[in-house]
């Protein structure tokens, strides 16, 4: 019985595995047709990479769309990690029901309704104080941080949950100010949310499409609108390399944060050990 369990989730592994990683296996290696016609295979050939290099308007809305997401994943950070705080920490206040609410609602709220609301946001401040006179990479930025920073405030407030108070409550008992206390205790303990609410602030920021199209302007042109555009009018097979460049990229990223966060945790527990170690 115990062999036809595993042999069951081995294979439903499998599958799993490969419903979600062949269609991009496929992606990769077709990136390297020959042929303009991303369907037929015609012969290997890295063509469509120099062609992407070549391409200046997708150049720049890489470098557009990777601006506008470094700086609304920190600010997301930011916001949401104040936010979490006053969710977490604070003891019961009038509004906070209503805060908490406010603040998780981006998460249910379907892209177009916040787009919109956004774009009428905008229009009427212009009409009102004369900002923003365009809509361009500001107020993508602003729209991106209003949504990520809901994300981030949830990953936050989840670690807060289990941080030990009386590791903070002994650091101000033994002298350290709240600030201090909070840079030293806090912050190294709430660090690894930290890093996975910018890394997901900052990938939800790289991929949205929909609420970059209410906000942006001619000026301000992101990835996502340019690879829609471009799909809409047939797919180039640039497209299929800049996506293989993309994979390759998210990869590389993802290994770097796990081999950090494994190191950073065995010197920790080495650290715990010779603290334990030396007591004894």
């Amino acid at each position: 019985m115990s062999m036809r369990k595993t042999s069951f989730s081995g294979v439903m592994l499998v599958a799993g595995l490969l419903f979600l990683y062949l269609p991009m296996v496929v992606l990769i290696v077709y990136s390297f047709n020959s042929s303009r016609l991303v369907t037929v295979w015609a012969g290997f050939s890295g063509r469509w990479y120099f062609e992407l290099l070549r391409d200046g308007q997708i150049l720049a809305a890489v470098w557009t769309s990777l601006r506008i997401a470094f700086f609304s994943a920190t600010m997301a950070v930011c916001l949401g990690t104040l936010a979490a705080f006053v969710m977490v920490r604070f003891d019961r206040f009038r509004g906070k029901t209503a805060l908490s609410s406010m603040v998780t609602a981006p998460l249910v709220m379907p892209e177009v309704i916040t787009g919109l609301s956004l774009l009428l946001l905008f229009v009427h401040m212009a009409q009102l104080i004369g900002w923003p006179e365009d809509r361009g990479m500001i107020t993508i930025w602003i729209a991106h941080t209003t949504f990520c920073s809901a994300y981030v405030a949830v990953v936050v407030a989840s670690r807060l949950r289990e941080v030990d108070l009386s590791i903070e409550e002994a650091a101000m008992d033994l002298g350290a100010r709240p600030l201090r206390t909070f840079f030293q205790i806090t912050l190294p303990v709430i660090a690894p949310a930290l890093a996975a609410g910018w890394l997901l602030a900052f990938t939800l920021s790289l991929d949205d499409l929909v609420i970059a199209s209410f906000v942006s302007g001619p000026g301000a042109t992101t990835l996502p609108m340019v690879v829609f555009s471009s799909v809409r009018m047939g797919v180039s097979p640039k497209i299929n390399a800049l996506a293989t460049l993309i994979i390759l990229t998210v990869s590389l990223a993802t290994f770097f944060a796990w081999y950090l966060m494994r190191r950073s945790e065995a010197r920790r527990r080495q650290a715990m050990w010779q603290d334990v170690t030396a007591g004894r």
